[in-house]
């Protein structure tokens, strides 16, 4: 499978009176989300990750109700609902209105028992799609907005009290054909590091300092990685790869060819640097290729296996081809995507105003402190039924 093209982690959720069903991608790059309206005109029919789509209708749901023209954000339609337009980094954008509906909910009161409830939550009904959303390859109900602003279902969530403000996931890898966990919570690891949320941001933003191939730490000026109106580092589950920096993507790929063995073969593929491996070769390709380690403010850091960004693309004759999946963009943001995020639990610990993560085996249970007022901690595994039916919990693999 190749990440380029078909991986993004969703989830399912269950929205209206009488409840249905939609799948949703996961986005803490997001603020509003939204779900395709039954009107919609250029929202793709079929998908191509091999599930249904479901439309909404709030004509259909007997708790719905419309959302004043003078909120936040609207855009005033000429049917006087109160609209949205939204705008991704893809160039692909979404038009519709906004809309309130009940949410179903599981919460858990104990490890052995829980509590049916839902809550309003309000969403955007999108009636037009444009760019890549209009696509069927990977095509979704749509997308579930986690970011820090009011909007985000962890917002609202908090202000329901339903849940604190903070969440987590763990994304399991591509050679595990995807899956995990997401938990409104916080994942409890003994090996979890924090480093300080950038404060005053709308997403995810960290201090990124610098980074290092193989131990060695590269020449890049750290004002590149600095937090600005359109700069900076951010986590975003809604991005499939890991953008950097022309400079620091420079100086990683670099330092990369330097590392690896002479007997491996680099190439182009289009803008995308690949590598010719033999299967002659003595070692496997973790063992060729170096580990690059992002260090950050509060003295921690993330390290990128090879295979959180090389992806393996053909194998002819007794070689194989193996491709970056970094991209390398113009001053802009940072952003690492589900890439560097998977095989790890991160959590979103808006409370303390941190983010924090750690190595970790997303198949295995693990232990999650969920309550929203004094901390229960409960074994994920032993509620992993339950979770299935839970607003934004199990995670599926497109």
């Amino acid at each position: 499978m190749f990440l380029y093209n078909s991986s993004i982690y969703y989830t399912k959720v269950k929205v209206g009176s009488p409840p249905r069903e939609y799948n949703l991608l996961i986005d803490t790059g997001s603020e509003i989300s939204w779900i395709a309206c039954s009107s919609c005109d250029t929202c793709p029919q079929t998908s191509g990750l091999g599930v249904k789509l479901n439309f909404y209708d709030s004509g259909n749901s007997t708790t719905a109700t419309s959302i004043s023209c003078s909120t936040r954000g609207c855009e005033c339609t000429g049917t006087n609902r109160c609209g949205f337009t939204l705008s991704y980094m893809d160039g692909s954008s979404t038009t519709g209105y906004l809309v309130s509906d009940v949410w179903h909910l599981d919460t858990f009161l104990s490890t052995s028992s829980t509590s049916s409830s839902s809550v309003p939550i309000i969403f955007g009904c999108s009636t037009t799609q444009l760019g890549s959303l209009v696509l069927s390859d990977n095509a979704i109900d749509g997308i579930l907005g986690f970011d820090r602003r009011s909007l985000s279902i962890i917002s609202q969530l908090s202000s329901h009290g339903i849940s604190r403000k903070v969440f987590s996931h763990c994304l399991k890898g591509e050679s595990d054909n995807g899956g995990g966990i997401l938990v409104l919570g916080e994942i409890q690891n003994p090996s979890m590091v924090y480093t300080p949320l950038v404060p005053s941001t709308e997403h995810y933003n960290v201090d990124l300092q610098s980074i290092a191939v193989n131990g060695k730490l590269l020449h890049i000026d750290p004002a590149i990685f600095a937090t600005s109106e359109d700069r900076g580092t951010i986590f975003d589950s809604g991005t499939t790869q890991i953008h950097l920096v022309a400079e620091a993507y420079d100086s990683v790929i670099s330092a990369i060819a330097v590392a690896i063995s002479s007997s491996v073969e680099s190439i182009m593929s289009g803008m995308t640097p690949c590598y010719l491996i033999s299967s002659s070769s003595p070692n496997n390709v973790t063992e060729i290729f170096p580990r690059v380690t992002l260090n950050f403010a509060g003295g921690v850091s993330m390290e990128l296996r090879p295979a959180d960004y090389l992806s393996f693309m053909s194998a002819f004759k007794n070689t194989s081809t193996w491709c970056v999946l970094l991209i390398k963009k113009a001053p802009s943001m940072t952003i690492l995507g589900d890439i560097a995020l998977r095989d790890k639990s991160i959590v979103y610990d808006l409370a303390h105003q941190r983010i924090g993560w750690a190595d970790q085996d997303c198949s295995l249970p693990m232990n999650v402190s969920i309550s929203s007022g004094v901390d229960q901690v409960m074994n994920v595994r032993a509620v992993l039924f339950h979770i299935l039916s839970m607003l934004c919990i199990f995670l599926f693999w497109g």
